[in-house]
């Protein structure tokens, strides 16, 4: 057992650490790649877009972390295997993914087509289950690894208009659960982020909508949206060493919106 007096600040440290993160090029997924660099990881970003990660890959290396950026195709299974290998021959490791990659299609479900639905399970649902895979059968090779899927609150909550997006991010926390069962015998973590509504600029048609942005905000006991900084101590914390006896857990960073 460790001293108490060894427990400290030390325990968010990523020094050392190599981390994936897919859907890297903006909003959240951009503000967790740069946070996990901030806590000493050096990051491979990953989208469908090379500009987008070549900006946060310069991003990160300017803060002195490694950094590379591998685009891929995170619906496509060769893809997410390429994703990995390539993280472990061009910084020699792995120990944490963040999957985050995601689309939403805002419709009514009577005017929303069976290929739109498919679209949105198939990058936010199908797409964590093959770089999970993809990087768990290597994390399980080294007898460690943290699996961090972001979800969101309509995993566990409802709104109209987003049939597709709220199966697959509840499936997404059901996904979690089941890895995390898999994998706590093998030193693995696999744990869940549920973000609400933070101010992106993938959210920034909702977010100047005035009638949806003060849904939003009134419907938040904390009164207003979230911003991307505020969702890098849960990333920090679950990629650490902190979050070593957390496993299955969603962790909800939300305002209070699901405490009602």
């Amino acid at each position: 057992m460790e001293r108490p007096e060894l427990l400290g600040t030390g325990l968010f440290s990523l020094d050392g650490r190599v981390a994936v993160v897919t859907g890297a090029g903006r909003g959240l997924g951009r503000t967790m790649a740069v946070a996990l660099a901030a806590a000493g990881a050096d990051v491979v970003v990953s989208s469908r877009t090379q500009a987008e990660i070549a900006s946060v890959r310069d991003e990160i290396r300017g803060m002195g972390r490694r950094s590379e950026a591998i685009t891929a195709d995170m619906t496509n299974e060769s893809d997410c295997d390429r994703l990995m290998a390539g993280t472990l021959a061009s910084l020699g490791g792995m120990d944490i993914l963040v999957n985050n990659a995601g689309i939403n299609i805002r419709k009514p479900v009577l005017e929303l087509s069976l290929a739109e639905y498919r679209q949105v399970l198939a990058t936010n649902l199908e797409g964590y289950f093959l770089c999970a895979r993809a990087a768990g059968s290597r994390f399980v090779a080294q007898g460690h690894g943290k699996v961090i899927n972001v979800s969101s609150i309509m995993g566990s909550v409802a709104l109209p208009n987003q049939a597709a997006y709220a199966s697959a991010k509840g499936g997404v926390e059901q996904l979690t659960k089941v890895l995390a069962l898999e994998w706590a015998p093998l030193g693995i973590q696999v744990n869940a982020i549920a973000p609400t509504y933070f101010e992106t600029e993938l959210t920034r048609p909702l977010f100047e909508d005035a009638e949806r942005k003060a849904f939003i905000s009134g419907r938040t006991p904390m009164g207003r949206w979230g911003q991307p900084h505020e969702l890098a101590g849960a990333v920090i914390f679950l990629a650490s060493r902190a979050s070593d006896y957390v496993t299955g857990h969603t962790l909800v960073v939300d305002g209070g919106w699901t405490a009602w």
